[in-house]
Protein backbone atom coordinates (compact mmCIF):
# COMPACT_ATOMS: atom_id res chain seq x y z
CA UNK A 1 0.00 0.00 0.00
CA UNK A 2 1.54 3.65 -0.96
CA UNK A 3 1.38 5.86 1.80
CA UNK A 4 -0.94 8.88 0.96
CA UNK A 5 -0.43 12.36 2.35
CA UNK A 6 -3.69 12.19 4.32
CA UNK A 7 -1.47 8.66 6.02
CA UNK A 8 1.86 10.65 6.28
CA UNK A 9 0.76 14.27 7.91
CA UNK A 10 -0.10 12.74 11.25
CA UNK A 11 3.01 10.76 11.68
CA UNK A 12 5.11 13.97 10.50
CA UNK A 13 3.13 15.67 13.16
CA UNK A 14 3.83 13.25 16.18
CA UNK A 15 7.59 13.39 15.13
CA UNK A 16 7.70 16.91 14.93
CA UNK A 17 6.21 17.85 18.19
CA UNK A 18 9.32 16.33 20.32
CA UNK A 19 11.45 18.07 17.90
CA UNK A 20 10.21 21.56 18.68
CA UNK A 21 9.60 20.93 22.27
CA UNK A 22 13.57 19.77 22.32
CA UNK A 23 14.49 22.81 20.34
CA UNK A 24 12.70 25.16 22.79
CA UNK A 25 14.49 23.48 25.43
CA UNK A 26 17.63 24.01 24.11
CA UNK A 27 16.56 28.16 23.06
CA UNK A 28 15.83 28.41 26.68
CA UNK A 29 19.33 27.62 27.57
CA UNK A 30 20.84 29.90 24.54
CA UNK A 31 18.73 32.79 25.77
CA UNK A 32 20.19 32.86 29.41
CA UNK A 33 21.89 36.10 29.88
CA UNK A 34 25.54 35.39 28.93
CA UNK A 35 28.57 34.87 30.64
CA UNK A 36 30.39 38.63 30.36
CA UNK A 37 27.28 40.82 30.38
CA UNK A 38 26.58 43.04 33.31
CA UNK A 39 24.06 41.16 36.19
CA UNK A 40 21.32 42.96 36.56
CA UNK A 41 20.73 44.56 40.11
CA UNK A 42 18.64 42.65 42.54
CA UNK A 43 17.69 42.88 46.18
CA UNK A 44 17.05 40.46 49.06
CA UNK A 45 16.03 40.42 52.42
CA UNK A 46 18.29 38.72 54.76
CA UNK A 47 17.59 36.66 58.02
CA UNK A 48 16.58 40.20 59.88
CA UNK A 49 14.40 41.51 56.97
CA UNK A 50 17.00 44.24 56.03
CA UNK A 51 17.82 44.96 52.52
CA UNK A 52 20.44 43.59 50.41
CA UNK A 53 21.79 44.39 46.73
CA UNK A 54 23.63 42.70 44.22
CA UNK A 55 25.17 46.13 43.45
CA UNK A 56 26.59 46.77 47.32
CA UNK A 57 28.44 43.39 46.28
CA UNK A 58 31.29 45.01 43.86
CA UNK A 59 34.62 43.29 44.32
CA UNK A 60 33.59 40.33 45.82
CA UNK A 61 31.45 37.01 43.90
CA UNK A 62 28.39 36.50 44.87
CA UNK A 63 25.36 33.51 43.38
CA UNK A 64 22.02 34.55 41.83
CA UNK A 65 20.40 31.07 41.92
CA UNK A 66 16.48 30.87 40.81
CA UNK A 67 14.46 27.85 42.11
CA UNK A 68 11.05 26.99 41.34
CA UNK A 69 9.15 27.32 44.57
CA UNK A 70 9.73 27.26 48.25
CA UNK A 71 8.77 24.46 50.30
CA UNK A 72 9.48 21.77 47.34
CA UNK A 73 11.26 18.75 47.45
CA UNK A 74 14.10 19.75 45.19
CA UNK A 75 14.32 23.56 46.00
CA UNK A 76 14.30 23.00 49.40
CA UNK A 77 17.45 20.58 49.04
CA UNK A 78 19.06 23.36 46.92
CA UNK A 79 18.54 26.12 49.64
CA UNK A 80 19.73 23.83 52.44
CA UNK A 81 23.01 22.92 50.15
CA UNK A 82 23.77 26.12 49.89
CA UNK A 83 22.83 26.88 53.56
CA UNK A 84 24.78 23.63 54.78
CA UNK A 85 27.95 25.69 52.66
CA UNK A 86 27.33 29.19 53.53
CA UNK A 87 30.03 29.25 55.96
CA UNK A 88 32.90 28.44 52.88
CA UNK A 89 31.14 31.01 50.63
CA UNK A 90 31.21 33.63 53.63
CA UNK A 91 34.90 32.60 53.99
CA UNK A 92 35.04 32.78 50.13
CA UNK A 93 33.80 36.43 50.52
CA UNK A 94 30.87 35.48 48.48
CA UNK A 95 26.85 36.23 49.05
CA UNK A 96 24.11 34.04 47.85
CA UNK A 97 20.74 35.54 46.30
CA UNK A 98 18.19 32.89 46.08
CA UNK A 99 15.36 34.22 43.91
CA UNK A 100 12.03 32.29 43.23
CA UNK A 101 8.09 33.80 42.08
CA UNK A 102 7.25 33.26 45.50
CA UNK A 103 5.56 36.30 48.19
CA UNK A 104 8.06 37.84 50.89
CA UNK A 105 5.99 35.92 53.30
CA UNK A 106 6.71 32.79 51.91
CA UNK A 107 10.06 33.31 51.79
CA UNK A 108 10.17 34.63 55.47
CA UNK A 109 8.59 31.33 56.36
CA UNK A 110 10.68 28.84 54.00
CA UNK A 111 13.72 30.60 55.73
CA UNK A 112 12.36 29.76 59.28
CA UNK A 113 11.29 26.58 58.56
CA UNK A 114 15.41 25.53 57.52
CA UNK A 115 17.63 28.19 58.49
CA UNK A 116 18.30 29.64 55.56
CA UNK A 117 21.27 32.52 56.14
CA UNK A 118 21.25 34.72 52.78
CA UNK A 119 19.24 37.00 51.29
CA UNK A 120 15.74 36.02 49.33
CA UNK A 121 14.90 37.49 46.80
CA UNK A 122 10.85 37.71 46.15
CA UNK A 123 10.25 38.31 42.22
CA UNK A 124 6.25 37.49 41.55
CA UNK A 125 5.95 39.17 38.73
CA UNK A 126 8.99 37.74 37.73
CA UNK A 127 11.15 41.14 36.85
CA UNK A 128 14.11 39.41 38.13
CA UNK A 129 13.85 36.18 36.39
CA UNK A 130 13.22 38.16 32.75
CA UNK A 131 15.93 40.36 33.30
CA UNK A 132 18.42 37.38 33.83
CA UNK A 133 16.57 35.88 31.04
CA UNK A 134 14.98 32.46 32.97
CA UNK A 135 12.81 30.92 31.55
CA UNK A 136 9.82 29.26 33.23
CA UNK A 137 10.09 25.93 34.11
CA UNK A 138 7.05 25.15 31.68
CA UNK A 139 5.56 27.96 29.15
CA UNK A 140 2.94 29.48 30.72
CA UNK A 141 3.67 28.38 34.41
CA UNK A 142 4.95 30.93 36.81
CA UNK A 143 7.73 28.86 38.19
CA UNK A 144 11.13 29.74 37.51
CA UNK A 145 13.26 27.04 36.34
CA UNK A 146 16.27 26.05 38.35
CA UNK A 147 19.44 28.22 36.91
CA UNK A 148 22.70 29.22 39.01
CA UNK A 149 24.51 32.54 38.00
CA UNK A 150 28.08 33.27 39.42
CA UNK A 151 28.63 37.19 39.47
CA UNK A 152 32.40 38.00 39.31
CA UNK A 153 33.94 41.23 41.25
CA UNK A 154 33.35 43.20 37.93
CA UNK A 155 29.39 42.79 38.32
CA UNK A 156 29.56 40.79 35.27
CA UNK A 157 28.01 37.02 35.01
CA UNK A 158 30.80 34.74 35.59
CA UNK A 159 29.69 31.33 35.04
CA UNK A 160 25.89 30.21 34.34
CA UNK A 161 24.78 26.60 35.36
CA UNK A 162 21.37 26.19 33.15
CA UNK A 163 20.57 22.72 34.55
CA UNK A 164 21.32 22.40 38.37
CA UNK A 165 21.28 19.22 40.02
CA UNK A 166 19.74 21.07 43.36
CA UNK A 167 21.99 18.61 45.85
CA UNK A 168 25.35 19.56 43.65
CA UNK A 169 24.91 22.74 42.53
CA UNK A 170 26.37 24.75 46.23
CA UNK A 171 29.50 22.60 45.64
CA UNK A 172 29.65 23.41 42.14
CA UNK A 173 29.54 26.77 42.29
CA UNK A 174 31.79 26.40 45.47
CA UNK A 175 35.14 24.85 42.95
CA UNK A 176 34.21 27.56 40.49
CA UNK A 177 34.45 30.46 43.08
CA UNK A 178 38.14 28.49 44.17
CA UNK A 179 39.05 28.29 40.69
CA UNK A 180 38.57 32.11 39.62
CA UNK A 181 39.60 33.71 42.73
CA UNK A 182 43.25 31.42 42.35
CA UNK A 183 43.38 32.79 38.38
CA UNK A 184 43.00 36.42 39.54
CA UNK A 185 45.88 35.78 42.25
CA UNK A 186 47.89 34.34 39.48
Amino acid sequence: MIPTLRNALPLFVLLAIPAAATAAQAGDAAALLPVGAAAPDVTGKDAAGAPVKLSAQKGKFSVVYFYPKDETAGCTKEACAFRDSSDKFARAGVTIFAVSRDPDASHAAFREHYKLPFPMVADPAGSVQHAYHVPSVKPGVDLTARVTFLVGPDGKIARVWPKVDPVVSASQVLDAVAELQNKHKQ
